[in-house]
């Protein structure tokens, strides 16, 4: 992030924290379940978080951490082809490069998965995540992918069953 002191609150910073994730286990190759560990025991307690009363804390939500993250990986398969149909003339998911391509994944993952979650709150999480990893035009293309990918990702539900949050693990 340009300021890697800026606060955020515990959702944010668990997106935050799960762009790094699956950009490590991109660049890397090993096991989602291995860097999720990790993250963990070594990394989301150094994140500055604010509480509900705006003062700081460690309590980064790790629920959300670890979906966002395992649920990426394991539909990876599913949200790259939607995420490849609403690149830019001329752009592939390998063009993005690491943090991008994690970025977009994950706000994938978020909107076909989390149903409940209204579709502008996901897509304004990751253009304000944008915004801290990069100086360009990125938080704009974060955007419009994410906002052209949405009505395919975000099916209407058919039962009851599809509100229920996915459950973490």
């Amino acid at each position: 992030m340009a300021d890697r002191k800026r606060a955020m609150d515990r959702r944010r910073a668990a997106r935050y924290a799960a762009i790094q994730a699956l950009y490590q286990i991109d660049l890397t190759g090993r096991p989602a379940v291995e860097v999720v560990a990790e993250f963990e025991r070594h990394r989301l307690d150094d994140l500055f978080v604010l509480d509900e009363t705006g003062s700081q804390s460690k309590a980064v939500d790790r629920d959300l951490f670890q979906d966002i993250v395992l649920g990426t990986v394991r539909h990876q398969a599913e949200l790259d082809p939607v995420l490849a149909q609403h690149l830019a003339a001329g752009w592939s998911l390998s063009r993005c490069g690491y943090t991008l391509r994690a970025m977009l994944r994950a706000g994938a993952w978020e909107l076909k998965m989390r149903p409940t979650t209204p579709v502008g709150a996901i897509i304004s999480e990751y253009v304000e995540l944008a915004r801290g990893f990069f100086e360009g035009k990125e938080p704009g293309f974060v955007h419009a992918v994410l906002d052209h990918a949405a009505p395919t990702l975000r099916q209407p539900p058919t039962s009851l069953a599809d509100l229920v949050e996915p459950e973490a693990g």
